[in-house]
């Protein structure tokens, strides 16, 4: 998947500056309070590679490559989500 599918699906980016680890960002989707989708980090993207994303702290990760998948994903979890 590429980054601007994650920006086509309404991932939001997040720009990190850690003084160990210098400066990346990753792309993260909230569906709920406690339900986030996050993408693989741009600083360990290797030439070539595309970006990933999982379900946030899952263990074990479960990983989404392709952008229709993603799109599927979404979509029915938004038309299942309760109204608060």
């Amino acid at each position: 998947m590429t980054e601007k599918e994650l920006q086509m699906l309404g991932f939001n980016g997040t720009l990190v500056k850690d003084e160990n680890w210098g400066i990346y960002y990753y792309y993260s989707y909230e569906i709920s309070k406690n339900l986030k989708l996050v993408s693989n980090s741009s600083d360990g993207l290797k030439d070539g590679e595309e970006w990933h994303v999982e379900f946030h702290e899952s263990d074990p990760p479960i990983r989404f490559y392709k952008f229709g998948e993603v799109q599927g994903l979404i979509n029915n979890l938004e038309k299942h989500k309760e109204k608060q």
